[in-house]
């Protein structure tokens, strides 16, 4: 990854999600205010008097975990704190991302700039000019049960700033040692408390949270753009649209997913030509129910959202500086039970949307229930097979997904002797999502394919001025199916559609697939 484009500064405490998301999609560097650099300082002399004091305190001059009640000697605080570091890089699997792991970093200095960990201000300038030469500590992605924090991943993290493990620089991965000296870095030597600060934490369980929140948005916004072309391929009724239905019960989301879908199929002549003399009294569920199912899957990424905007302001590492007090107090902070609940969440809510979309997806391919569209949307039935297998791929990646919403948080594993005997299981739980969020993508980029080809049969009626131009733009990466083709590129171009929030902004829904569904709301609903 090459040096960051620009840099933004952050007031730990009070970073909103649009920021992380900005900064995320961008790439940018980051700094924290310096107004916080008194309170880091502070709560840095507080740790050195204790260990030049007799009195035990955790981490500072003991041993760590089951071995807390070793007291160690002042002048072996250093060694104790490369040791713990070194010690806890025992993470397995692939490679976090670039973007997860700069994200990662950004809240850890989030958390060590609220002046409560007791750090050197160093650390800081530390991992920030990591972030503005484009040093990306190798984390794997395996081996952090989400308590006592994500250890092991962020010693991968920590032990970059020792010169030691692995970094990505402009796409080349070397030693640390190796990418430090070429950014004109120098490795750090932690002093007491540091190491411990750096790796006890949620910032891997996190940052991999609100990446994956960030997507479900796009797909969110996607879902309800290629829901509204999908009912007008199959003649649907716009009737369980009007809003004294979904005012009448109130939940935001079904409001907004309501408000929109009528603002997307305004203007449509496929709507208008079958208001009279339609024999259907009735959609399937699928579209009569889309505001309430997707309108409660967006009210569930903001529940999850707000956990995580807090989290991200959070100091969740242990002990903690209490500067007020003049005291180091052993908590739990680092629990991450509050992550592992928003993940699980944002599972329930990408699974759901998924399996609403499959729905349609079947609806469009039989000709007993689309409204006289031609079997799996060929033109020549039985010579070719158009989107019969498309479909079944949805079914399989809609079960999937299924599968991988079951809860992580109900999970638990003794560790550390038992000392550690409760965990959260957040950084799985959140990891999981970046995969099921890919599923859905895909899932509705199926969806879109059928209905644009859906819509094309319906000529020469034409569908609204907005859904049509979302159509045009996936005909500039994928024809109308006649005969049978190789597929299986047609769904790649339509996913990097719906994921790249392509399909989003060309419907005008750019702002609400960043998650503004408050300020949507406000601008256009009220």
């Amino acid at each position: 990854m090459t040096p960051a484009a620009k840099t933004t500064v952050l007031t730990p405490g009070s970073v909103s999600l649009e920021q992380l998301c900005e900064i995320f999609r961008s790439n940018s560097a980051v700094t924290i205010d310096r107004a916080c650099k008194p309170q880091v300082e502070a709560a840095r002399l507080l740790i050195v008097d204790a260990v030049a004091g007799r009195d035990a305190v955790y981490g500072v001059n003991t041993g760590f975990g089951k071995l807390s009640s070793v007291k160690i000697e002042p002048e072996l605080t250093a060694t104790l704190q490369r040791n713990l570091v070194l010690s806890h890089c025992c993470g397995v699997g692939e490679p976090l991302e670039t973007g997860v792991v700069r994200l990662m970093m950004i809240l850890k200095l989030l958390s060590l700039g609220r002046g409560a960990s007791g750090v050197r201000w160093l650390i800081i300038t530390q991992i920030e000019a990591l972030l503005e030469n484009g040093v990306t500590p190798v984390i794997p992605s395996q081996g952090s049960v989400g308590a006592s924090g994500d250890l092991a991943p962020l010693a991968h993290l920590a032990a970059t700033l020792l010169g030691e493990g692995q970094a990505e620089l402009n796409g080349e991965i070397l030693s640390s040692a190796e990418a430090l000296d070429k950014a004109g870095l120098e490795p750090l030597e932690l002093a007491a408390k540091e190491g411990l600060a750096l790796i006890n934490g949620t910032q891997f369980s996190t940052a991999c949270a609100l990446t994956s929140y960030f997507d479900a948005w796009r797909n969110a916004a996607a879902t309800i753009v290629v829901s509204a072309l999908s009912s007008d391929a199959i003649m649907g009724s716009t009737s369980p649209l009007v809003p004294e239905i979904h005012a009448l019960r109130g939940h935001a989301g079904q409001i907004a997913v309501a408000a929109i879908m009528r603002q997307l199929m305004d203007g449509s002549q496929i709507r208008e030509s079958h208001r009279q003399d339609d024999a259907r009294v009735q959609d399937p569920y699928c579209i009569r129910c889309q505001p309430q199912v997707a309108g409660a899957c967006l009210d569930m990424l903001r529940f999850a959202g707000q956990t995580l905007e807090i989290e991200a302001n959070a100091v969740t590492d242990n002990p903690l500086v209490l500067q007020q007090s003049g005291r180091i107090i052993s908590g739990g902070n680092f629990h991450a039970e509050p992550v592992a609940f928003a993940a699980d969440t944002l599972a329930l809510a990408i699974a759901e949307m998924g399996a609403i979309a499959q729905r349609r997806v079947a609806l469009m391919v039989d000709p007993a229930l689309s409204f006289d569209l031609p079997p799996f949307l060929t033109a020549d039935p039985g010579l070719n097979s158009g989107f019969m297998i498309a479909e079944v791929t949805s079914a399989a990646l809609m079960s999937e997904n299924k599968h991988l919403a079951n809860p992580c948080s109900t999970d638990s594993t003794p560790t550390s002797a038992n000392q550690e005997d409760h965990v959260s299981m957040a950084a799985h739980a959140a990891r999981r999502l970046t995969r099921m969020n890919a599923n859905l993508s895909n899932i509705i980029a199926i969806e879109l394919l059928c209905a644009a080809q859906g819509i094309e049969f319906r000529k020469p009626l034409k569908t609204s001025a907005v859904l049509q131009a979302v159509i045009d733009r996936l005909r500039q990466v994928v024809p109308p199916l006649g005969s049978d083709r190789y597929m299986a590129p047609d769904i790649v171009h339509a996913a990097e559609l719906v994921a790249g929030n392509i399909v989003a902004e060309v419907a005008g829904l750019g702002d609400f697939a960043a998650g503004q569904i408050d300020g949507y709301n406000r601008q256009h609903l009220s």
